[in-house]
């Protein structure tokens, strides 16, 4: 077992040393400071870290679960490629899921519970970058609209998916491609949407709320997977 570690200013103090180090290493993937496709070096790891090989590996395998890493044969462990294909797949399944957590969530949602999501969305507002036209609120957990409306569903099944495998590497798509967005107006818009969803689930209509929820990621895959070809198109005539 990881020993406990207490951090001078740290949110989590009494974490193992393995979450620390996990939580350091998910951060620094889903925000591209370790880049997309690039090999894992353990050692390398364990000295900038300062943690022993067991605690990185935990650290490691808890990484692959959330599918930032991909194991790949005679290689070791390389962080996820970020693809127009991978992108198209993930954001399929939202488009589903996230749908039917809307569903769900409009028959089960306490009025507190409506109340705390639209702090949210106040939050994001008040946000400096999404103020100044450069992107839109990427904080995970309980500061994320859609992470909030899964957990009100209810669905176990649909909380581990969505807010445990997926959930980052949805957000590492999102964070990676919102600095240069191809569509400067998409910050707003995806903020108006926001709004439209929360009032159909204000109104009990887990139909509309479904419908506006599938529209909304189908339009967020849109912006993201026209960056993704731009690139490829500048890649490869460069």
């Amino acid at each position: 077992m990881s020993e406990l570690i207490a951090l001078p200013g740290s949110e989590r103090d009494g974490e193992t040393l393995s979450e620390h180090v996990f939580r350091k290493i998910q951060t620094a993937i889903v925000q591209g400071e370790i880049a997309p496709g690039s090999k894992i070096s353990e050692p390398e790891l364990a000295r900038t870290y300062g943690i022993s090989r067991g605690p990185l590996r935990e650290a490691i395998h808890r990484l692959e679960g959330q599918n930032l890493l991909v194991r790949v044969p005679h290689v070791g462990a390389r962080v996820v490629s970020l693809t127009l294909e991978g992108l198209v797949e993930l954001f399929q399944m939202r488009e589903s899921l996230e749908g039917m957590a809307c569903r769900l969530a409009a028959q089960r949602m306490s009025r507190a519970e409506l109340d705390e999501l639209r702090r949210v969305l106040d939050t994001h507002e008040k946000d400096e970058a999404f103020q100044a036209g450069r992107g839109y609120y990427q904080q995970d957990g309980d500061d994320d609209f859609h992470y909030k409306i899964i957990q009100a569903s209810g669905n176990q099944i649909l909380t581990r998916i969505l807010c445990g495998e997926l959930y980052q590497l949805a957000r590492m798509y999102r964070i990676q491609y919102s600095a240069n967005s191809s569509s400067p107006n998409r910050p707003r818009q995806a903020f108006a949407e926001h709004h439209r969803i929360l009032d159909a689930l204000a109104d009990g209509d887990g139909e509309l709320a479904d419908l506006l929820m599938r529209r909304h990621i189908g339009a967020s895959r849109g912006n993201i997977e026209h960056q993704i070809a731009q690139a490829d198109l500048k890649r490869d005539q460069a």
